[in-house]
């Protein structure tokens, strides 16, 4: 699917100004992290953030629904396009974000 391909180029585009964003391809989408903590995605119905009080403050008229069958509801983000908001958001909402899962060895 190169449009997912496409768009995560978009998003990483918009939030370039910030510091270690990356994201990696999964299951036909790609999980997108910010300081190692995964904050969205890209999914069948396009991109995601977690639910945090700041990415509900950023997008007041966003409704939250699961990116896939059983998954906890995300965020679809409204505010692709106006970049010094939607990088706002992300690093407002890095402090809400549980920490990365150390594997085990």
């Amino acid at each position: 699917m190169p449009k997912n391909k496409e768009l995560a180029q978009y998003i990483t585009d918009q939030l370039s100004d910030l510091e270690n964003i990356r994201n990696i391809p999964m299951m036909g989408g790609y999980i997108f992290y910010y300081k190692e903590r995964i904050f969205g995605g890209i999914y069948e119905s396009g991109f995601m953030v977690k639910i945090t009080q700041a990415s509900i403050k950023f997008m007041p008229d966003s409704i939250p629904e699961p990116p896939y069958e059983g998954a906890k509801p995300m965020l679809p983000v409204t505010i692709l396009d106006d970049r010094a908001a939607l990088q706002e958001m992300v690093e407002q909402m890095y402090p809400e974000l549980p920490e990365r899962k150390q594997k085990k060895k």
